[in-house]
């Protein structure tokens, strides 16, 4: 569980940070013989910011709680 913890909370700092992923994606391919035409379009792909809150908070309580049961154990 704490893995897992540790993993959630990179990923809620990571999300808040950049707010989403950008890609490059081959539009449209247009082959004249001896040239090659290819448009590329660049998407982004968005993260709600509360995501990023809610993986960050998650993760906390996940190491929080494996803390708390290795120090009874």
């Amino acid at each position: 569980m704490r893995i897992l913890g540790i993993i959630l909370i990179i990923i809620g700092v990571l999300s808040l940070i950049w707010g989403g992923v950008t890609y490059v994606k081959d539009r449209d391919t247009v082959d004249l013989g001896v040239a090659k035409v290819v448009t590329e379009e660049k998407e982004r792909v968005s993260i709600p910011p509360i995501l990023g809150v809610v993986a960050l908070v998650g993760g906390g309580v996940l190491v929080g709680v494996s803390a708390k049961k290795t120090s009874k154990a």
